[in-house]
């Protein structure tokens, strides 16, 4: 399980390096791909293997679902180390995450999320907490 959050930067290669904490889980070769609100999601290889299984079930013909799937499957890669533990984000998705320099990584639950520091800090305020945490009562919790 993935928890917590790590400020650092992207280096002027833009490289990132991963915090250990989260690559102990996600394990060399794990895929980034577009998220939602902006953010790109990283997923263990296992647990993007056991989505896409999932996504299989999603009929070809249905035109609403076609537009998410190809957008994730589209904007995923399978990333690569270097000899530093840097992994290199491509512009695709430094572009649609809007990420420059200052990075937030974020652990929620199954998967791991990379924000540009401005976008997570005006989407993480202690308004949206409440109402995110009052919203979590309608799953039972």
């Amino acid at each position: 399980m993935f928890i917590g959050t790590y400020r650092h930067q992207i280096d002027e290669k833009c490289r990132l390096r991963m915090p250990s904490k989260f690559k102990e889980g996600l394990k060399p070769g794990f895929i980034v791909a577009k998220g939602t609100n902006g953010c790109l999601f990283c997923f263990a290889k296992e647990e993007f293997e056991e989505l896409y299984k999932k996504l299989q079930n999603v009929s070809i013909f249905d035109l609403e679902a076609q537009k998410p799937l190809r957008a994730l499957l589209a904007s995923a890669f399978e990333t690569e180390e270097d000899k530093q533990g840097r992994i290199l984000l491509p512009p695709e998705l430094r572009n649609y995450a809007k990420i420059t320099k200052n990075v937030v990584t974020i652990g929620v639950g199954a998967r791991v999320e990379i924000w540009a520091e401005e976008n997570f800090d005006g989407y993480n305020t202690e308004e949206s907490y409440d109402q995110a945490a009052n919203a979590l009562t309608k799953y039972g919790v």
